[in-house]
């Protein structure tokens, strides 16, 4: 049998990866939903697109989001000196 140590690990390491799991996934939907459609010239009779982010503005919009979700953690953390 596996020891008590390294059942409590694993189900720390299985908590956790789906906590971070949840969050990433929350995190992702909030930022497509933040992002809005392009509305179309008036008169138009084309379908509507969605206007995809360039990368690089998917990487800050990913940056904001991340740095807003562990900011708690970063301060609790700088404030022990770690």
């Amino acid at each position: 049998m596996i020891s008590l140590v390294a059942q409590e690990r694993l189900l720390g390491f299985a908590l956790g990866s789906g906590l971070v799991g949840a969050a990433v996934l929350e995190q992702r939907r909030a930022i497509h939903r933040s992002m809005t459609p392009q509305s179309p010239p008036a008169g138009s009779v084309e379908p509507v697109r969605r206007r995809r982010p360039d990368d690089i503005e998917m990487a800050h919009i990913w940056n904001r989001a991340v740095d807003r979700a562990l900011a708690p953690l970063i301060a609790a953390l700088s404030s022990r000196g770690w």
